[in-house]
């Protein structure tokens, strides 16, 4: 009989925030006065109802104005910023892992929030010790499912080469508030009332450690709806677009994604005992949990992430699975479930590992 193949495990999970305000702060302190009279009422309905009590800025407009900042000077913060949360993050999951940078075979890093050149990929590989023959890659644009695809990457790096590797998410939205206008701009205040900042890194392994299995990665794009979540380099930072039908569009896709995935390892949704789902907003994870019949509390998770740390892109689903992770009885199956501009589902399911 042949080897049985031995799934990467997600064997070390690290955080790094920057500090973090109230929702309520934010909009008495900034929000109210950038909103002009005609959209104030309606902006502040819907920070009120966006599932978000605190936040995180790296760039806080309590502080610090940047909405009317050419995209230049915010890509030179970007780097001033986003290094040492990254630095952070990856020194804790490598802490948490048991591993030394030296030992990481592939650095992956995901973000739509900046772009440098050298990338942090380049600079924390030099700044923390990684070997010259490490492999890099650099995932952009891919916005807030982009941890799930780069999990699939360096998931597949481990399994082919059977040496451990570290995928970094790191955003930094607060960089991106946009000018004030007299136009009523309903996307704008829903992006401007729900992003959020973090770095989180996961290191994974060959088979054999505690942690989470990763045993697939699966997703689906409905490119007929690609006009529905946009993400645009103007002059004045990348400037979101956020259709109101995106909820919809999640509801015709999301059931027969995570079935296809559940089915191909034998199990069904009430077997899941933990859901990591992005929290694009509130109306995201009720679609969701009708949709999939998640039981009362299944999202508990992902709504305590969205109120007290906010949407933050990328590293939103991996915060989630930290959280889950933390529970005095962590659950044996998880499904992270992410979704962004395509409009694109993605999926991961994961296992306990028995010695976790």
């Amino acid at each position: 009989m042949g080897a049985v193949a031995v799934s990467p495990v997600i064997a070390g999970l690290g955080t790094a925030l920057p500090p973090s305000t109230g929702q309520q702060q934010l909009w008495d302190g900034f929000f109210a006065r950038h909103f002009p009279d005609s959209t104030r009422a309606l902006a502040e309905r819907i920070f009120a109802n966006s599932g978000v009590t605190r936040r995180q800025a790296a760039v806080n407009p309590l502080l610090e104005d940047v909405s009317d900042w050419p995209t230049e000077r915010r890509m030179r913060r970007y780097l001033v910023e986003a290094l040492p949360l990254g630095k952070e993050a990856v020194g804790r999951a490598l802490t948490s892992a048991g591993l030394d940078a030296a030992e990481i075979g592939l650095f992956a890093v995901c973000s739509c929030t900046g772009y440098v050149t050298p990338g942090l990929d380049i600079l924390l590989a030099r700044d923390l010790g990684m070997a010259p023959e490490t492999q890099r890659m650099f995932i952009g644009h891919m916005g807030c499912y982009a941890a799930l695809p780069g999990l699939g990457v360096v998931s597949d790096f481990v399994a082919a080469r059977g040496r451990p590797a570290l995928l970094l998410c790191t955003e930094l939205t607060s960089l991106h508030i946009q000018p004030s206008s007299a136009r009523v701009d309903t996307q704008q205040i829903v992006s401007h009332a729900l992003f959020s900042d973090a770095a989180v890194a996961a290191v994974v392994t060959p088979g054999g450690r505690p942690g989470y299995a990763v045993r697939e990665v699966a997703s689906v794009t409905d490119t007929s709806t690609a006009d529905h979540m946009t993400w645009d380099v103007t002059d004045t930072g990348f400037r979101m677009g956020l259709s109101p039908k995106v909820p919809q569009v999640l509801s015709s896709h999301v059931r027969k994604l995570v079935d296809g995935l559940l089915a191909r390892h034998g199990l069904r949704v009430p077997e899941v005992d933990g859901w990591a789902v992005h929290p694009g907003g509130p109306r995201i994870l009720n679609v969701v949990e009708r949709e999939l019949e998640i039981p009362p509390g299944g999202l508990v998770a992902s709504r305590a992430t969205l109120d007290e740390h906010g949407n933050c892109s990328s590293p939103t689903v991996l915060l989630i699975l930290d959280r889950l992770r933390r529970e005095p009885c962590p659950p044996e199956w998880i499904v992270m479930l992410a979704f962004g501009p395509g409009l694109t589902l993605y999926a991961t399911l994961l296992q306990r590992s028995p010695s976790i």
